[in-house]
């Protein structure tokens, strides 16, 4: 008799930031956190900016128009 885990569910579902990191929710629950000193774009970016972000890439990546980033949660 096994224990299944549940499916990961990779997809974004929303993103905040610190003063240092950025946290990416998860549909399934989890929380990815990184600096953002690995992303130069997001760091120098106004807060504003940082808030104008999209779901991209059938909901596996983040987009932001007015700084040209994007990420995947796979990459993060």
């Amino acid at each position: 008799m096994g224990i299944l885990a549940p499916e990961a569910d990779e997809r974004v579902k929303n993103i905040h930031f610190s003063e240092d990191s950025m946290s990416v929710d998860l549909m399934d629950g989890r929380t990815i956190s990184v600096p953002l000193a690995w992303y130069p774009r997001l760091l120098h970016a106004s807060k504003k900016s940082r808030q104008n972000w999209t779901i991209a890439g059938g909901g596996y990546g983040i987009h932001w128009p007015d700084i040209d980033e994007d990420l995947s949660t796979e990459g993060l």
